[in-house]
């Protein structure tokens, strides 16, 4: 499966358009990783804990997206978009969106 956030392959033309397909990863990041991440507000730096939890999330939706494709019988999804929001205080969510396609 050929995951890009361009519009078109090189040298690969796109065969068939299958539909635009979403996936969404909501996860928690519980009240000692928002104890840690409180600290670093404070004291400034990263938070490689929030920074893992986003990676996750973001790897689960592109799961999902790559499943939805496969499903459908693409391989590959174009002009792949990734949105990054908070929901409820401390839950993070990220959508991946993009165009299914047969290379």
């Amino acid at each position: 499966m050929i995951i890009t956030t361009t519009s078109i392959i090189e040298g690969k033309p796109v065969q068939e358009y299958l539909g635009i397909i979403n996936a969404q990863s909501i996860i928690g990041a519980n009240i000692f990783k928002d104890i840690f991440a409180g600290l670093r507000d404070v004291f400034g730096g990263r938070s490689k804990t929030y920074e893992r939890v986003l990676e996750e999330a973001k790897e689960d939706a592109l799961r999902e997206l790559t499943q939805k494709a496969q499903a459908m019988g693409a391989n590959g999804i174009l002009a792949v978009d990734l949105d990054f929001e908070t929901v409820g205080g401390s839950m993070l969510m990220v959508i991946a969106t993009g165009t299914a396609v047969r290379i």
